[in-house]
């Protein structure tokens, strides 16, 4: 059995033209030259990324939107010490854990902070103040 499948594969080959195989091997190399190129250099991307770039946006027109509010809600907090030691801290992180912990990052019905609208508030806060 195996003599008769070797030898159908040794007549199949002797019936391809010399001239072929470097022409399979040119479209194979040209098909993957085109796809690295493609996608590295062209811009090319797969389904899932515009996907991931819409979510991006969308979640940063979110948070844009609420950045407003959280000042709304810092400036108003009935506690100014905590308005107060936020002015006269220099680390960004820390001023971002304060609004977190003081809750102006919370919105709406939600249980927990936004740690984006945290940050995006924090930042508008301290330029509020340098300005």
């Amino acid at each position: 059995m195996r003599g008769d499948q070797s030898s159908h594969i040794e007549s199949i080959s002797n019936e391809i033209p010399v001239w072929l195989k470097p022409g399979v091997w040119g479209v194979v190399i040209g098909g993957i030259a085109t796809a690295v190129i493609g996608f590295s250099q062209l811009g090319w991307t797969t389904s899932g990324k515009p996907e991931l770039l819409a979510q991006e946006r969308a979640s940063t027109a979110v948070v844009a939107a609420l950045v407003p509010f959280c000042i709304a809600k810092a400036q108003q907090d009935p506690d100014k010490a905590i308005f107060a030691k936020f002015q006269a801290e220099t680390s960004s992180y820390s001023r971002s854990d304060m609004v977190i912990k003081a809750g102006w990052a919370t919105v709406g019905g939600e249980t927990s902070p936004d740690n984006a609208l945290a940050r995006a508030c924090s930042d508008k806060l301290s330029s509020a103040k340098a300005s």
